[in-house]
């Protein structure tokens, strides 16, 4: 079983992945970290230095070497559905989950980590809310071709298990 989890930045996707991975012995895998470890440094550098289209350039290669894995929960960024052929791609590799969250939750998750969050970094703190409600809206489509949606309000640790049989 390969899974793709996705989602808004702050919906707890590499929680959650961390958590279900381990309940049900499957391997464990950021793709944000996979591409910072990559290159030696952060996501944020990386928007920086090389701008958002390189990055998803490297986030696509990136996410194409999970064609070869098996068993595994991969975070996926908060883009990475919203690009390229992504979703279509992950939903031939395996199953994607949609972890949906509301602004209010997303700007509370993220308000604290404006530094490391790339897109947010230079957002008026007052206008954070709205962007992420904008951004959210954009990004929605995207999201909701997922194979599965749950609402981060109702996720545990159990959450996944009866998705998994079927």
């Amino acid at each position: 079983m390969n899974i793709f989890l996705i989602g808004f930045m702050g919906s707890g996707k590499s929680h959650w992945a961390k958590v279900w991975a381990e309940k049900e012995n499957l391997s464990f895998y950021d793709l944000d970290t996979e591409i910072e470890n990559a290159f030696g440094t952060s996501i944020a550098d990386i928007f920086e230095k090389e701008g958002e289209e390189k990055f998803r350039e490297l986030e696509r290669y990136h996410l194409r070497i999970f064609q070869n894995k098996k068993n595994f929960i991969l975070a996926c960024g908060g883009g990475t559905p919203c690009f390229s052929d992504n979703m279509q791609w992950m939903q031939e590799h395996g199953k994607v989950i949609y972890l949906k969250a509301t602004p209010e939750l997303l700007l509370k998750q993220v308000m604290h980590e404006t530094e490391q969050r790339p897109i947010i970094k230079k957002v008026n703190p007052s206008e954070l809310l709205f962007f992420i409600q904008k951004k959210l809206q954009e990004r929605e489509p995207f999201y909701s071709q997922a194979d599965i949606i749950i609402n981060t309000a109702d996720a545990n640790e159990n959450t996944i298990s009866g998705f998994l049989s079927s």
